[in-house]
């Protein structure tokens, strides 16, 4: 090659696992598995020799562990999603 002769520099476009649509889904998975965590957090007594029956209630048996699944599903639905088949 001759020195007065420049190569062209190639432009190698870089191409993302995910789309946008991907990572939207997998914020709100993650927002719903935070909110699961946060509900599931509490309910001890100020004093450790009071027992408090407010761990037992249905917001942290049933209701934030739910989140937590559905939270999980959705995080797991936005990796499998492919924009492209849409």
């Amino acid at each position: 090659m001759k020195k007065n002769e420049q190569q062209s520099p190639t432009v190698q476009q870089t191409e993302f696992l995910f789309e946008k649509i991907n990572y939207k889904i997998l914020l709100i998975g993650i927002g719903v598995i935070a909110l699961g965590f946060i509900l599931m957090s509490g309910g001890g007594s100020d004093d450790p020799k009071v027992y408090s029956d407010a761990i037992f209630n249905f917001r942290r048996i049933k209701l934030a562990p739910t989140l937590v699944l559905i939270g999980f599903g959705i995080t797991i639905y936005s990796t499998l999603k492919n924009p492209k088949k849409a």
